[in-house]
């Protein structure tokens, strides 16, 4: 098992395995958001620029591809050796804003204030999860975990099963349609990426106060990250679904 966060890249063994540090020298909360931010700004600067290019006329299928391709295995990098965060997080989140922005690009070109619309709604549902986590209004119990973890291995079964019937021009019902039963898909699947904010925000805080090492800050944001961007895109789906039954 994937330990207890449904993210894959956040590991309960990651923090235990990388021993206490001095209190100088530890992870922090604070010095996690800052990360966040710093990553959010790289990510942001990408997305940007691929943006930039789609409506200057250029191609950018490119750029996207690469990005996803690179972003995929920098992620698997950063997530099996986490000591490499500081230095592979900043390239992976500049990959991660080629791609979207290059995707957010052909969606608006689809449907108008689409974007803006779902990058709203993805900062809502995070302010609205932390100051839940926050509060102690939701609490991250081992329950919690285990059914936020079992739901997030099936999405990604799910999703995995589609894409390599695709390549044999078979299609899974109702999962990329617009039918009621589709949007209704779609909503549970953002549920379950809502939800590993949750587990997020718990499995960072439970490595400040197991005082692990500096890098790890690097490595928190790096998963947190992985959450935000999936949720964007599942909103995005939800949002192009809803806007195409019009």
């Amino acid at each position: 098992m994937i330990g207890r966060s449904g993210n894959p890249t956040l590991r309960e063994n990651t923090f235990r395995n990388a021993g206490n540090y001095p209190f100088q020298d530890a992870m922090t909360i604070n010095g996690t958001v800052n990360k966040t931010f710093i990553m959010l700004a790289l990510l942001m600067g990408g997305a940007f620029s691929a943006w930039s290019m789609y409506n200057n006329g250029q191609n950018v299928v490119p750029y996207a591809i690469g990005g996803a391709i690179l972003g995929f295995i920098l992620a698997l990098i950063i997530s099996f050796v986490p000591k490499v965060s500081p230095y592979l997080v900043p390239v992976y989140a500049i990959c991660e804003g080629l791609f979207l922005g290059a995707l957010s690009a052909n969606y608006e070109s689809l449907y108008e204030g689409i974007t803006l619309q779902a990058a709203l709604i993805t900062i809502g549902v995070f302010i609205a999860l932390l100051l839940a986590y926050k509060t102690r209004l939701i609490r991250a119990t081992e329950n919690f975990k285990l059914g936020v973890f079992a739901a997030t291995g099936g999405v990604a079964l799910v999703y995995l099963l589609s894409f390599v019937l695709r390549m044999f021009g078979v299609q899974v019902p109702f999962l990329h349609d617009n039918s009621l039963i589709g949007i209704g898909i779609s909503i549970v699947i953002i549920i379950i990426a809502a939800l590993n904010l949750v587990l997020d925000f718990d499995f960072i805080e439970t490595g400040a106060q197991q005082g692990a090492p500096k890098y790890m800050e690097w490595y928190g944001a790096f998963g947190l990250m992985v959450t935000l961007v999936w949720l964007y895109i599942e909103i995005l789906r939800l949002l192009s679904k809803l806007r195409s039954r019009n």
